[in-house]
């Protein structure tokens, strides 16, 4: 092996813990011995009815992929504009909106800066923080996983740049209530408002989320992504609305063709298919209230209320990495952490009926 060049690596990639990212279906049906189509796939809340025909039809008629695509995506912020009703001028895209939480923190984040972060919560804002070796204050939530407003203010005085806040909250599920958003606003922050399951917390109508507020507060800025309400995880896009100073200091900083033909193309024809899109969304929201309700009658599963597609469950009286690694081997997939404050739960992802059944079979299967 060759050897390492002394400090070429920064001490703080070095020492950065790796995220920890699902492993591909392929890769996880060969290792447990199953086909893939015997695998029931909840443990990252994909969108179980894939895209729109409207956007497979796009991907298969769209002739310009040897062509470096829009670097202003300009048609895909014209429709977002439409959906949004916010001005394009507004709206930038990025490759998911993991893309636009990096170019925040590269933005703003100089070493030793601060960020606050409020787990248990989507893992990429501290992560993107250590990249840019920021400082993260970390302010856990209440037993109930509501936002601890108190020590949030307090962090704010430590002179933190910015708060990120996941609006219904991954992977808790619940809301941010409006009055504990204000309270944030109000504070010398910027705070970014992920709302990439707001299509679930407000189904059968493009979502208004935080976005009314945008005109009120310079200090607001709101992420969403295509991954979960139109089933494009795949092709990676999202898009992000910010007030103009933040939005002309993110153009300078992005890729110049962050987001392929493919990914344009196909959400370009999911905002022409947005009532079927939606519909798709109410039959998730439906079943995630069966599944709540099925999941409250295993007498070791405490299920939290959720807004979004996925239930958090705390698992009682048994190992919940075991449960999760006993499903598996039944190609019944969920999600466990490995953080402190997750270690005795399990979240799943809402799919089909008839996944849900599926799921339901194996967690009797694995009790008896």
């Amino acid at each position: 092996m060759m050897p390492v060049l002394p400090g070429l690596i920064r001490p703080e990639i070095a020492d950065l813990e790796a995220y920890t990212p699902i492993v591909p279906l392929e890769v996880l049906a060969e290792r447990l011995g199953l086909p893939v189509e015997r695998i029931v796939k909840l443990d990252a809340n994909e969108n179980p009815y894939g895209p729109a025909p409207a956007a497979l039809t796009a991907l298969q008629q769209t002739a310009s992929y040897h062509i470096y695509p829009d670097p202003e995506q300009t048609a895909l912020r014209v429709a977002l504009s439409t959906y949004t009703g916010r001005p394009a001028t507004e709206i930038l895209c990025g490759a998911g909106a993991d893309e636009l939480i990096d170019l925040i923190m590269r933005l703003i984040v100089s070493p030793g800066d601060a960020i606050i972060d409020c787990p248990p919560t989507f893992g990429m804002y501290r992560f993107d923080a250590g990249i840019c070796a920021g400082r993260v204050i970390s302010v856990p939530r209440r037993p109930d996983f509501s936002l601890d407003l108190p020590a949030i203010e307090q962090a704010a005085a430590q002179g933190a740049k910015a708060i990120f806040l996941t609006a219904p909250n991954n992977p808790t599920g619940n809301p941010l209530p409006r009055a504990d958003l204000l309270r944030v606003l109000a504070l010398p922050l910027l705070v970014v408002v992920d709302e990439a399951y707001v299509e679930f917390a407000e189904p059968g109508r493009p979502p208004i989320g935080a976005s009314d507020l945008l005109d009120q507060y310079a200090n607001l800025a709101i992420l969403r992504t295509f991954s979960k309400w139109a089933g494009l995880a795949g092709l990676r896009v999202g898009y992000g609305l910010f007030p103009h100073w933040l939005i002309e200091q993110l153009w300078k900083i992005k890729q110049p063709y962050n987001v392929s033909v493919a990914a344009q193309a196909a959400a370009i024809a999911s905002l022409t298919a947005v009532t079927e899109l939606h519909q798709r969304v109410q039959a998730i929201v439906a079943e995630r209230e069966r599944l709540f309700a099925r999941l409250s009658e295993f007498p070791f599963l405490t299920p939290f209320p959720s807004v979004a597609n996925f239930i958090l469950c705390r698992v009682e009286g048994r190992d919940a990495r075991e449960l999760k690694l006993a499903l598996e081997q039944r190609g019944v997939l969920v999600r466990h952490y490995r953080t402190p404050l997750l270690d005795g739960y399990i979240r799943i992802s809402v799919g089909t009926p008839d996944q849900t059944d599926a799921l339901l079979t194996t967690l009797a299967e694995v009790t008896r």
